[in-house]
């Protein structure tokens, strides 16, 4: 393992993390220009979640076969062609298209960086990589949506999806030079084995509900994230520059309690961090409901409940994901792929769901939210009673 490795871990994820949230402030630009309903610009984020799930199946055995780092160059290479095709794109079928094929792209960094992750470092450490990750790559998503929206007003969305290929080609270009391989076992490829290892991972109770919860954390954040910029900008009335900020607030937040998680798992014990984090997804759940049916038209009170939401999500999510890997640590690779292609087809089904029912009005947003909470809090709680979270009871197949 080189010192350049976290580094180039957290520029490969982030190309693929920011390319959302760079580009929302531009969706209602984006509707008035291709001349379509806000429903099928907000589709750009599923489809594109639909590519990374494709994807995310097979980018963890391959890695496990032909090693991480040509996995890495392949994929990151697929997403600065679809990062490019973004900014030519003359119909909206042309740039679902493009967002279809930089997920392809996309999901490679999601999959194999996690991987990498697990090769390179042991079970307590890898936490505190993640937490210390997800805060450094969150810092920038905070700011992704602000300087989304100064791009924006200069140049027009295009230059949204300019930076993100640009971004992109700097990443593959330093993955290229630097990226060691980490994979120091590797299997052959053996589509029986594969196909063997999927079935075990996707009945094995605890996988499943450790793989469930942070992505249907997620799922119910980007459905939120989907529909924001038309509820700030047109329901609400703001200025694209005060959308930004309100967006870049509750990505703060959670980059704040990621980089911390480390000393809040320690203080709090991780069982303790999981149920605290679970009843704040519930608490934002249940808030964001009330919102919606008295105060439909407040930015303060909708921000408001996202803060809380994305506090629960980053006390939890490197606590539960990190024993989703450790479950079994001999296919971690595959084990990564089923987590991500889970999170990505969740994710779209959300997306899709929230962008159908969407109306222009706070309450059909928080549906998606108060789903989401109730959900992970269901699959938390019968993960608990499998997984001790620190205690003898916590049980690693090998």
């Amino acid at each position: 393992m080189t010192k350049t490795l976290p580094f180039l871990l957290v520029l490969s994820l982030l190309t693929c993390c920011i390319e959302v949230d760079i580009s929302v402030p531009s969706f209602p630009d984006i509707s008035d220009y291709f001349n379509i309903s806000d429903g099928l610009t907000q589709m750009t984020i599923a489809i594109n979640f639909l590519g990374f799930c494709v994807s995310s199946v097979i980018c963890g055995p391959l890695s496990d076969s032909y090693g991480r780092r040509k996995v890495m160059l392949i994929g990151n290479g697929i997403m600065v062609i679809g990062a490019f095709l973004c900014t030519i794109a003359d119909s909206i079928e042309m740039l679902l298209i493009a967002r279809f094929i930089q997920g392809l792209g996309a999901s490679t960094s999601a999959v194999v960086v996690f991987a990498m992750i697990a090769d390179s470092y042991k079970a307590a450490e890898a936490t505190k990589v993640i937490g210390f990750m997800n805060s450094l790559i969150t810092v920038f998503s905070s700011i992704a949506p602000i300087a989304g929206g100064f791009i924006n007003q200069l140049v027009g969305f295009r230059g949204n999806y300019m930076t993100i290929a640009l971004l992109s080609l700097i990443s593959w270009l330093l993955l290229y030079l630097k990226l060691p391989e980490t994979n120091k076992t590797k299997t052959s490829m053996q589509p029986k084995s594969i196909v063997k290892n999927f079935y075990i991972l996707m009945t094995d109770k605890s996988f499943l509900y450790a793989s469930i919860v942070p992505s249907i954390t997620f799922s119910g954040y980007m459905s939120f994230i989907a529909c924001a910029p038309f509820l700030y900008m047109e329901t609400y009335k703001l200025p694209v520059m005060y959308y930004a900020i309100n967006q870049g607030i509750v990505i703060g937040v959670f980059s704040i309690f990621s980089m911390y998680s480390g000393r809040i798992s320690n203080f709090f014990g991780e069982r303790n961090c999981v149920i605290y984090g679970t009843a704040l997804l519930l608490i934002a759940g249940i808030f964001s409901l009330f919102v919606g049916f008295v105060l439909p038209n407040s930015p303060l009170f909708t921000t408001s409940f996202m803060i809380i939401f994305a506090i629960g999500a980053a006390i939890t999510y490197p606590i539960i994901f990190t024993k989703s890997l450790d479950i079994f640590p001999k296919i971690k690779g595959s084990a990564s792929s089923v987590i991500m292609a889970t999170r990505s087809m969740l994710t779209a089904v959300f997306i899709a769901f929230t962008s159908y029912i969407y109306n222009g009005t706070l309450l059909n947003v928080s549906l998606g939210i108060i789903m989401s909470s109730a959900v992970a809090a269901f699959f938390t709680f019968k993960l608990l009673k499998l997984l001790g979270f620190g205690t003898k009871t916590t049980k690693i197949y090998t």
